[in-house]
């Protein structure tokens, strides 16, 4: 898979799915392809609003952040998903998530689990996505 088959994976896929589990590799791949998106709208805003500051014409500058606001609110729910299932796969709950409004160290926590390996094997929350095997005694499972 290519890096952005993975963001494909991520936004159309799996847009608000936060059951199962995120391996490191879809998780960081997505996060790439979103600040090379955001810096892309910036370079480009910026630029805007540069050759707009002495003219009243700066239409362009507004279409480009309504564009850029309305591209952040459709790939928020996809950004929480994989962040969700990241730490799912890690062993965590996604409730874990709301350690990132502790100031400093709650990003700090969730960079680290985040960076580190998966859980081995299926847990509580699905099949490992590294282990093809793991997801057939799962399916197994349920199948009984």
């Amino acid at each position: 898979m290519e890096i952005i088959d993975y963001f494909k994976k991520s936004v159309f896929e799996n847009y608000a799915n936060f059951k199962g589990r995120a391996r490191r590799t879809e998780f960081w791949y997505f996060n790439l392809v979103m600040w090379v998106i955001n810096m892309l709208f910036q370079a480009v805003s910026s630029e805007f609003a540069a050759g707009t500051m002495n003219s009243k014409n700066n239409v362009p500058f507004v279409i480009t952040l309504v564009i850029f606001i309305l591209i952040s609110l459709v790939l928020t729910i996809p950004s929480l998903s994989v962040f969700v299932r990241r730490l799912h796969d890690y062993g965590k709950s996604g409730w874990w998530i709301f350690l990132s409004f502790i100031p400093l160290i709650g990003g700090i926590i969730l960079l680290v689990w985040t960076c580190k390996a998966g859980q081995i094997g299926p847990n509580k929350w699905g099949p490992d996505p590294k282990d093809p095997s793991s997801r057939n005694e799962v399916l197994d499972a349920f199948k009984d």
